[in-house]
């Protein structure tokens, strides 16, 4: 189990702490199943009560945090150096080692430094694979495709010919990208495919969740942008542009051409419509549907989705309509026995 000393998390997150810097920290775990060599936090107000309880050895808190605590640290975003601990020093996940024998790479890919792909995957003619891009076991790298540097390609993901992927991406599982884009000509009560011949371009720092999917251009590129987070089991169309930054949780779907402004945030299964323009800033509610433009920055919430406020008068006069009509029912008896 890797050990690191309480001194070096200080120094990583800018942490205010007065006690001992050479404590190891060997793990980090929730309050309430931190131990004494584990490193605990708090972002949440709503689990205070647990400061307490927690044997933790050390707890990263907020510095407006009330109280104090020999194994307090300090720090300006509890959850982000949580995160930084996390990727300096417990995140180790298996990899593949070099090449497998058991990979399939075409004669024409080009495959850069310090690259390790796992046995059964695949990488098709004329592909480029940057430098130290980990390719899991069993992922399919299509013809022409292009993976940018220290991108992590985990198994079963498959990536279309032609499809750009930048750099420091992570595709977890079941990832699709580049699949076709749902188009069709109707004609006689008959349904005639358009062939889909543009790409996928997946900008810099993009992380897509296990079974999401991003379809092909009909023509041109479907662009995901830079530090963009998908969730898993997103559905994104053909020609849809996501602007940069983005949250968009589970189940959430974008329909063709859509585009959506830099800064955004889909709730779980929300939808936006085709061919309609999201401003950047707009924040989606859980399982609203966009049905027009909107320019942000504004919350929407509900079906059809409408600002926040909007919705929940609405809502709140929606559970006064039962007494609303028996108040009705009741002026109507009286009016009748006059």
């Amino acid at each position: 189990m890797q050990a690191v000393t309480l001194g070096e998390i200080i120094d990583a997150v800018g942490g205010e702490y007065s006690g001992d810097r050479t404590r190891l920290i060997r793990g980090v775990r929730s309050l309430s199943e931190a131990e004494p060599e584990d490193l605990s936090f708090l972002s949440n107000p709503r689990y205070a009560s647990l400061l307490g309880e927690t044997r933790a050895g050390a707890i990263l808190i907020g510095r407006d945090t009330v109280g104090d605590d020999p194994r307090y640290v300090r720090v300006g975003d509890p959850y982000l150096a949580l995160a930084t601990v996390l990727q300096s020093w417990f995140c180790h996940v298996p990899a593949p080692s070099g090449i497998s024998p058991d990979a399939r790479i075409a004669k024409s890919a080009r495959v850069a430094g310090g690259v390790a792909i796992g046995a059964f995957a695949v990488v098709g003619e004329e592909a480029v694979i940057g430098d130290r891009v980990i390719i899991h076991e069993g992922a399919i790298i299509g013809a022409g495709a292009r993976i940018g540097d220290d991108s992590v390609i985990y198994p079963n993901v498959t990536v279309y010919h032609g499809c750009v992927i930048g750099r420091r991406c992570i595709l977890h599982a079941g990832v699709v990208i580049g699949g076709d884009g749902y188009g069709f000509a109707t004609s006689g009560g008959r349904h005639y495919k358009i062939p889909q011949v543009g790409i996928v371009r997946i900008e810099d720092d993009v992380e897509i969740g296990a079974n999401s999917t991003v379809d092909r251009a009909a023509l041109g590129e479907t662009v995901i942008g830079e530090g963009t987070k998908i969730d898993n089991l997103v559905m994104i169309a053909h020609n849809v542009k996501i602007g940069r930054h983005c949250l968009i949780v589970a189940q959430a779907a974008i329909a063709g051409s859509a585009e959506i402004g830099d800064g955004c945030v889909l709730g779980g299964q929300s939808g936006v419509a085709g061919h309609l323009k999201i401003g950047a800033g707009v924040q989606i509610g859980a399982q609203a549907a966009v049905l027009k433009d909107w320019v942000g920055p504004v919350v929407l919430s509900g079906s059809p989705a409408r600002p926040l406020r909007q919705y929940l008068r609405s809502q709140s006069l929606l559970l006064k309509l039962p007494e609303l009509l028996k108040r009705i029912e009741r002026l109507d008896g009286e009016r009748g026995n006059k």
